[in-house]
């Protein structure tokens, strides 16, 4: 099978790409990493006024029904732009709270109707923690909402987090989404902040279907992730490319030198064997399948990135390069929500079944 996209999926993944182009998303990095979000919540809300967070969430809560395929050819376009912020933490937030809605019984959508409309215009940004996935939130600091699974199946809001919801919830809960994560932890990109959630939150809801809502928000996670990661590795080709053009070594462009090339064709190779598991993924959404799409496209993110390094010479070390801002992100998404040892696990569990 071959997928293609269709016309309007290609549409919105060109409105997203020229949005982001005149957007000076680097500036919003650098100011997200030093603890400034103001340029990156307006940037959040120019996102959310293309629909693109609508796509996570069902259409009895302001969203556009859970589109997986839509959704990955955004986050392609997040990936290659830099975006910060806990973007894939946010769809897969909106995500768990469809899914808690839809299993179960009527009345039982209080989470969906309090979160959801917030989460799709935009208004609040969410990051959480689900068993599978890493102990440590994103950007908690950051986040309106932090919600918590437990492997217990209790779903929290937790401890002070939350603190704007409703409208305009986004422009000022930040430092109390924050109060109870604790110290912030070190990462190779300062945009990310990763903090421990506390566990004694707002009970949201328990049992069964939390724990089945979580598994299918995980899935999702791991394929924008995946789709990130792909955005995130053709930016880095792009960038090395042009540069292989302009750097001269003994009179000559080094992208004339066949081992530059074979590098570059090496790099190219990786991220188009990955781009078909992200759809195929996307398509499917199976466990199985969405592992291997992160596997692959984290793999090939870390691998454009350590050759954009290697080709940019000293200069790819330097933080004024804006190159530096998509060398960071690479090896933090190649790990976030399943590591490659935990992608490679979920490929061979469903090859012994």
């Amino acid at each position: 099978m071959r997928f293609l996209p269709t016309g309007e999926q290609s549409d919105f993944a060109r409105t997203l790409h020229d949005l982001l182009g005149a957007s000076q998303v680097p500036a919003a990095v650098r100011a997200w990493g030093a603890g400034e979000h103001g340029p990156g919540r307006a940037l959040w809300s120019r996102l959310a006024g293309t629909g693109l967070f609508a796509l996570a969430a069902d259409e009895a809560y302001d969203g556009a029904g859970l589109l997986p395929v839509e959704l990955a050819l955004g986050f392609v376009e997040l990936g290659r732009a830099g975006v910060p912020g806990p973007v894939v933490e946010t769809a897969a937030a909106a995500v768990l709270l469809s899914e808690l809605a839809r299993l179960g019984e009527e009345g039982d959508d209080g989470p969906a109707k309090r979160f959801l409309p917030g989460l799709v215009a935009g208004e609040a940004l969410a990051t959480l923690t689900l068993p599978g996935g890493s102990p440590y939130a994103l950007d908690a600091d950051a986040a309106a909402y932090c919600f918590t699974v437990s492997a217990a199946g209790e779903l929290r809001l937790a401890r002070g987090a939350g603190a704007g919801a409703g409208a305009g919830a986004g422009a000022g809960a930040g430092a109390g989404a924050g109060a109870g994560a604790g110290e912030p932890l070190r990462s190779t990109d300062p945009a990310r902040r990763l903090s421990r959630p506390a566990a004694d939150g707002e009970l949201l809801a328990a049992g069964p279907r939390v724990l089945a809502a979580a598994g299918t928000a995980l899935g999702w996670a791991r394929l924008l992730t995946a789709a990130q990661c792909l955005g995130v590795g053709e930016a880095l080709l792009a960038s090395t490319v042009q540069y292989v053009k302009q750097r001269t070594q003994f009179g000559t462009p080094i992208g004339g030198f066949q081992a530059v090339k074979h590098r570059l064709a090496d790099t190219l190779l990786a991220l188009e064997f990955a781009r078909p598991l992200v759809w195929a993924a996307a398509l499917g959404l199976a466990p199985w399948e969405v592992a291997a799409a992160k596997l692959a496209a984290g793999e090939a993110a870390y691998a454009a990135a350590m050759t954009a390094l290697q080709l940019h010479g000293a200069v790819g070390y330097t933080e004024e390069l804006d190159l530096s801002l998509w060398l960071r992100k690479a090896r933090p998404l190649r790990d976030a929500w399943g590591s490659p040892a935990a992608c490679r696990a979920a490929v061979l569990q469903e090859r012994e079944r």
